[in-house]
């Protein structure tokens, strides 16, 4: 019990799970593209199991990408959903800069993939760099920004949740194919139980995971991507606490299932998403192909000129305005951060290029080149912001004088300088009593103990 106490409270931090999402990544990476290895993996990527009869004899991949990526497309739906009712989204003035900023920073990379592939290359990947990954862009947050102001993390937390419902919008009307009605009514008629059980207050894990299996089930071979059924539960859950509730529905659920989506379900998506091919050529092509030119610069100068600009034109021109808590250096610094899109942008670059196994691998790997980027660019300058709120944060803790209030806040006050004036005399007092018994020390002979030897008495 206390062992598996410890991991599923570590699961729960961005922290591990972004540590694990890249340990899988380039696990991939390593299987993929180790020549004893690249079979084993294509084997196991492509090897085929489930109910054929129900329409679900799928490849291990696509376990991973349809019914695995659910769960997470779950948590980040009831992350949303408190986000609205009780977070930065609930007052309209408060998330009017986030909420912009992620518009624009999904506008902007969609227009530089495009400019990029106008003359000739396929436009059919406009959405792959417009996603934001919520688990490697807080996980490296986490790492790096150590003393951060809070706010910098609600911005990107809120940015990246409105990213994540708006590229789950472009999965659902861009990358669906032909539809099938009946088994949309039966999603739909098993949402509505869902919701139905929720408002009467029905308990019980062994009614909701069967219904939403189900749920899921339809909604793949409705033609809808199957993970739109997660965000439709995840939204459904009550996540304000009622009176005598110390904890919400939501919250409760999320705080179960959190460490199942960041340990279990995103590394092994990461893990059969992420095993493409690299060598010297693959990577000659991401920078002189256009598909997967447009993906990295979308990523890496498109993310970041979209939340920077966005950010900056909404705050300028309208009454909303950045938190005082945060500089722009701050905003330019996440706008890059955000460039991270691993999860989402494979998940989009596996459905626009569908069919063409080579152009998806190669998207693929222009993924993992512009998100590395991102996060080399973004590290450095988070760090030079860290290193300077971590200087402003020794001077506000400081408190010379020991009367319980930081020293920085009465440089004002005589007081505070009398105060001073006087400790600083009893220490150059005290140092002063050392220094001299230290010169007397020095000075003084020291005899031999137990009387004179053999020359007598003499300095030892």
């Amino acid at each position: 019990m206390p062992e598996r106490t410890f991991i599923t409270n570590a699961l729960r931090t961005e922290t591990v799970g972004g540590v694990l999402l890249l340990a899988a990544a380039i696990a991939a990476l390593v299987w993929a593209n180790v020549p004893a290895l690249h079979s084993s993996y294509e084997k196991v990527s492509h090897f085929h199991f489930g109910p054929g009869a129900l329409g679900l004899n799928l490849s291990v991949a696509h376990w991973a990408a349809d019914g695995l990526l659910a769960i997470f497309f779950f948590v980040a739906g009831i992350e949303l959903k408190r986000e609205m009712t009780s977070g930065d989204l609930r007052d309209p003035k408060a998330a009017a800069l986030p909420v912009i900023a992620a518009l624009c920073g999904m506008a902007a990379p969609a227009l530089v993939y495009v400019v990029t592939n106008a003359g000739g290359g396929s436009l059919a990947g406009w959405a792959v760099p417009t996603a934001t990954d919520i688990a490697f862009a807080l996980a490296v947050l986490a790492v790096i920004g150590t003393s951060l102001p809070s706010a910098l993390r609600a911005f990107l937390l809120t940015l990246a949740v409105v990213d994540d419902l708006f590229a789950i919008l472009i999965i659902a009307v861009f990358f669906t194919s032909d539809l099938n009605f009946l088994a949309l009514a039966g999603a739909a008629a098993g949402l509505a139980v869902f919701w139905a059980l929720l408002r009467w207050g029905v308990r019980g894990w062994y009614v909701y995971v069967p219904l939403g299996v189900v749920i899921w089930a339809l909604m793949y071979n409705s033609g809808i991507h199957a993970t739109i059924a997660g965000v439709a539960m995840g939204l459904m859950l009550r996540c304000t606490p009622r009176e005598g509730e110390e904890h919400s529905p939501g919250e409760h659920i999320e705080h179960l299932v959190r460490p199942l989506s960041a340990g279990l379900a995103v590394p092994l998506f990461a893990l059969f998403s992420a095993g493409v091919p690299v060598d010297g050529h693959a990577l000659t092509e991401v920078f002189t192909r256009p598909e997967t030119l447009g993906v990295v610069l979308g990523l890496v100068v498109g993310k970041t000129i979209g939340i920077f600009g966005g950010t900056w034109l909404t705050s300028r021109f309208t009454r909303a305005s950045l938190s005082s808590d945060l500089a722009w250096a701050d905003v330019f610094a996440v706008a890059t951060l955000a460039g991270i899109g691993f999860t989402v942008s494979l998940l989009i670059g596996e459905l626009a290029f569908e069919g063409d196994d080579v152009l998806t691998g190669e998207v693929k790997a222009a993924v993992l080149t512009g998100s590395l980027i991102a996060a080399a660019v973004a590290s450095v300058l988070l760090k030079i912001r860290n290193t300077k709120y971590r200087k402003l944060c020794e001077a506000e803790d400081r408190d010379e004088d020991l009367d319980g209030i930081p020293d920085i806040y009465e440089e004002d006050q005589p007081e505070y300088h009398l105060r001073m004036a006087a400790l600083l005399e009893r220490r150059a007092a005290e140092h002063r009593r050392i220094a001299g018994e230290l010169v007397s020390a020095r000075h003084a002979p020291a005899q031999v103990p137990g009387g004179a030897g053999e020359e007598g008495d003499r300095p030892a």
